[in-house]
């Protein structure tokens, strides 16, 4: 062990590791990973690193500091989607700083994730009410984005035969820099009008955003009627917080409303994460990309909450999934729903009519002096033409420490939000140079008495209700919003209840550590289009961990925009595009994705241009060379990438990976390596070095960010030196130079550093770990999981391994015999875990009927023991079941999980006792997680779709 931090983060100490290795029989941890890892591609630690020795807790924190003090906190009114906000203390510290919600994973086991899904509902109710539309998703990953998903969501709904997406001239500039790089890719032509004209051309569709980059509010309701006509649909962005005053998206006739929920009460963070939002018509509820929250049964027939209509998800669709978004920004969009909470109704409007008069207050002051405003109609930004060069203004303001928008040489754009005050505005004043405001008494402008949306027509003024639902109205009191925060992590399951097991997505320790910086305001109050001399620190800590992160994986250059790990995919792949038709290769544009690949390849693979073909497994689970050289041989000529995932996605280190890639480079085709599984490679073997050009990396996976309840992540995309011009850039960023060059592709994100407020999560993680720590982490974690493997063997079959019987740091148990034998199903195994205390592994994926185990390096012996006693015990259940001990509709499996209510109410009528139910083994008496609900009904939900608040009587 190296450090005090390694020490600590390594769950399984050198006496544990003793004795797991001594069952799998191996003298020591390094020699077990060098029989599994294929001698081929093995590296020998590095004798010189860019990685600095491990540093203590106090040390990185300190370190932090001085990073954290080369940023400066100003006073960002620059807007342009990002405000700064007031984050009430009691969401702070009961949703944000808390583990309970940021260490809990993704949904997908609803039972015990009842407290995160009814936040989600409360999200989707509140983004439906806002816009007036039917249904909304459960977040997407920022404004932008959610505009791209938006256009694609017209294209597949429209009746329009045209391929052009109408755009508004003042769409906020990172969303035309998206718009443009994507609409690209897959052959939509975009058209850019100001829809001044009297007609409005033919168009699948058309985005208008409402209020507009400038901040002008105008009335699109002809526009929206002239796209209909055509057969087209409209796409709105629009400010949540202006729609408790202006009318809704739904009511001037939208189909289809986006935006951002950041200014919610979620930090700036430099551009991320923040949760976007989409909303749709009745009938489009189908097409929605990303995560849907619903409302079902359990089999006692009480409400409960549950992702809907799961046939949706990417990795089941693959090649024909809508979208490659199958995340979202859980732990974000809880923080902005609860801040709708905290506030209700009247709370918003109240914000947001102080916003919009202190918008008009300094307008009026402004036009007293003959200045003239680009548009008259506003909510909180006005564009000033100023009377001389307008850096002078922008400069004097940042003397006094306001960030203003440079718009052009004559033109500044300036943005007030909730925190803004009187002396702000004066100040803003003082830098046009209004000759009543002195230099050194910057003096209150008064805006109490302003007109709030003076300028707006009359018939923009919202008149429909919102937020009515009682819980928006109830918890005022702080003791009662710290109540139902509370009552809510209670009903999840996350890390800090015990193990979550999952294959293909690490659930490790999230240290307290690495948490702290995110929350401390040189990191937290920072515009993402802050001037570069403001953002020192951020862009230091950006490079150095481009560095660190390039050097383990054996890439040249890195780039942190995407803010996920399917957004890594797509900007990886589209460097790829860009590479071969900067080469010429216009033809190049078959992708090979073998058949046991993440689901989100194929969809990424689509959306950047190309075309899908399977490639087939072997009965290993490796790639099938055979199958690999014929499909090269058919598509040489158009041969674009080949994505693999290595260790595979079967959990095995594939002995061929070489000639794999180096068959795909001799058709001058380029690899892909999926970075989902390096916690099974760090430190042992370099995806640049089995033959890579290009990888993403999850830092909420291997580099410890945490899931946050199925989001934010990080998915960073790294590439050999030949693909570096081709990786993301920003029309915004501080600076298109990084430590691997001038990266000169499109957009991938809203942000140009994508989630950069957590990325001190990753930097804290290497820096305290090491470069050998992060060896013997993936040591550990590959230990871990052979150990189970062996424990388990006899009980449910292993269904892949390689070299030597080894595995990677997960492992796939095959439930498929028992199901035969028993009639115990995989479903029944996941659920009996949660009455054991356990999140169940992955089910299903990569193939139906198995369980995916992954330990990971952070649990503990006694933790990965409990975890094995407690699938031999209920391996013994089934078979009980399949003796007729108990019947095979009733017994402990297919009633699980069991809820205190279900054994203390009413008479107890099943064939095994109340104790047998709900303490299976003894240590979980003084333990015990208790599930809120039963085994929820997904068909029901499905046929009955209901994705916002219920009314209250449901639960009575």
């Amino acid at each position: 062990m190296t450090g005090a931090f390694a020490e600590r983060h390594i769950g399984t100490d050198a006496a544990a590791q003793r004795v797991m290795l001594d069952a799998l029989g191996y003298d020591t941890v390094d020699a077990l990973v060098k029989r599994a890892v294929p001698a081929s591609i093995q590296v020998a630690p590095r004798s010189t690193s860019d990685i600095p020795p491990a540093a203590t807790e106090a040390e990185a924190l300190a370190e932090l500091r001085i990073l954290a003090s080369q940023n400066r906190v100003a006073r960002p009114m620059i807007g342009l989607g990002y405000y700064d906000t007031f984050t009430p203390s009691v969401i702070s510290r009961n949703v944000f700083e808390n583990p309970s919600w940021y260490t809990a994973y993704t949904p997908y086991q609803p039972e015990i994730s009842q407290g995160r899904l009814e936040a989600l509902i409360n999200f989707q109710t509140m983004v439906t009410d806002l816009t007036g539309l039917e249904t909304a998703n459960a977040s997407m990953l920022d404004e932008a984005t959610a505009v791209v998903e938006g256009m694609l969501v017209a294209r597949r709904a429209s009746k329009s035969p045209s391929n052009v997406f109408l755009v508004d001239t003042d769409a906020l500039p990172q969303t035309k820099a998206l718009l443009a790089h994507r609409a690209e890719a897959v052959g939509i032509e975009l058209a850019y009008t100001s829809f001044a004209e009297a007609s409005v051309p033919e168009a699948f569709g058309a985005f208008v955003q409402y209020p507009g980059a400038s901040g002008r509010v105008w009335d699109p309701t002809e526009v929206v009627s002239a796209v209909h006509a055509h057969g087209g649909l409209v796409v709105v962005a629009a400010d949540l917080l202006a729609l408790t005053l202006l009318r809704s998206p739904g009511a001037l006739g939208a189909d289809v409303a986006v935006g951002t929920t950041q200014r919610f009460g979620v930090p700036l963070g430099f551009g991320g994460p923040h949760a976007g939002y989409m909303a749709v018509r009745a009938g489009l509820e189908r097409q929605l990309p990303g995560r849907l929250v619903g409302v079902s049964q359990d089999a006692a027939g009480h409400p409960a909450y549950r992702l809907a209509l799961q046939t949706r998800e990417q990795h089941i669709r693959r090649e024909k999934a809508t979208s490659n978004i199958c995340t979202s920004q859980v732990l974000l969009a809880v923080m902005a729903s609860m801040y709708a909470v905290y506030h209700g109704p009247s709370g918003l409007r109240g914000i947001a009519t102080d916003v919009a008069r202190k918008a008009e207050a300094l307008a009026q002051r402004l036009r007293e002096y003959d200045l003239h405003l680009v548009s008259d109609s506003f909510f909180d930004t006005i564009r000033v033409v100023t009377p001389g060069p307008s850096r002078r203004v922008i400069e004097r303001a940042r003397s006094k420490g306001y960030q203003l928008f440079w718009v052009d040489d004559a033109t500044v754009g300036i943005s007030v939000d909730e925190t803004t005050t009187a002396d702000d505005l004066a100040a803003v004043a003082w830098a046009f140079g209004l000759p009543e405001a002195d230099e050194n008494d910057v003096r209150d402008i008064p805006y109490a008495d302003a007109p709030p949306l003076a300028g707006v027509p009359s018939q923009l003024a919202r008149v429909e209700e919102y937020l009515t639902h009682p819980v928006f109205n109830t918890h005022r009191s702080e003791t009662a919003m710290m109540r139902y925060l509370k009552q809510l992590s209670d009903r999840d399951y996350a890390l800090d209840r015990g193990m979550i097991p999952l294959g293909s997505c690490t659930m490790k320790l999230n240290a307290a550590t690495e948490m702290a910086a995110v929350s401390w305001p040189e990191f937290s109050r920072v515009h993402p289009f802050a001037p570069e001399a403001d953002v020192h620190g951020y862009l230091a800590m950006i490079e150095q961990l481009e560095v660190w992160l390039a050097e383990v994986t054996g890439y040249d250059a890195v780039s942190l925009q995407p803010n996920a790990g399917s957004q890594g995919e797509l900007a990886g792949l589209m460097a790829i595009r860009g590479y071969h038709r900067a080469n010429g290769d216009v033809e190049r544009t078959v992708c090979l994705i073998p058949s046991s690949a993440h689901g989100t390849n194929a969809a990424s693979a689509v959306l950047a241009g190309m075309k899908v073909v399977v490639v087939a497994c072997d009965e290993a689970g490796n790639v099938d060379l055979d199958d690999l050289r014929a499909k090269i041989a058919t598509h040489a000529d158009q041969l674009a990438a080949l994505m693999i995932t290595y260790p595979s996605t079967h959990g095995v280190y594939e002995h061929d990976v070489l000639e794999i890639t180096q068959a795909v480079h001799d058709a001058g085709g380029q690899v892909y390596v999926d970075g989902a599984n390096l916690n099974a490679l760090l430190g042992y073997a370099r995806f640049g070095d089995l033959g890579g050009d290009v990888s993403h990396l999850n830092l909420h996976k291997t580099f410890a960010i945490p899931h946050g309840g199925g989001g934010p992540g990080v998915g960073p995309v790294a590439a050999k030196a030949h693909l570096a011009p081709h990786l993301p850039s920003h029309p915004l960023s501080q600076r298109k130079d990084h430590a691997g060059g001038v990266f000169d592709g499109g957009a991938i994100s809203a942000a140009p550093h994508g989630s950069a407020s957590i990325l001190p999560i990753s930097w804290a993680y290497v820096r305290m770990m090491g470069a050998e720590g992060l060896r013997d982490a993936t040591a550990a974690a590959v230990l871990a999981a052979n150990y189970i493997a062996l424990r388990l063997k006899d009980h449910y079959p292993v269904l892949y391994a390689g070299e030597g019987g080894l595995v990677a740091h997960e492992c796939i148990l095959d439930l498929r015999p028992l199901k035969e034998a028993t009639g115990v199903s995989v479903d029944d195994v996941a659920k009996r875990l949660i009455d054991y205390g356990f999140h169940a592994p992955t089910m299903s994926f990569p193939v139906a009927g198995t369980l995916m185990v992954e330990p990971t390096e952070s649990e503990d012996l006694g933790e990965i023991e409990r975890f094995i006693e407690a699938m031999i015990a209920i391996k013994a259940e089934a078979d009980a079941v399949a003796a007729g001990e108990w019947p095979a509709g009733d017994n402990p499996l297919s009633n699980a999980p069991h809820t205190a209510e279900s054994v203390v109410a009413g008479e107890w009528t099943h064939p095994y006792s109340r104790e047998t139910a709900v303490y299976p083994v003894h240590s979980l008496v003084r333990t015990k997680y208790w599930p809120p609900v039963r085994r929820i009904d997904q068909a029901y939900g499905d046929r009955n779709l209901v994705c916002a608040c219920p009314p209250i009587e449901a639960f009575a």
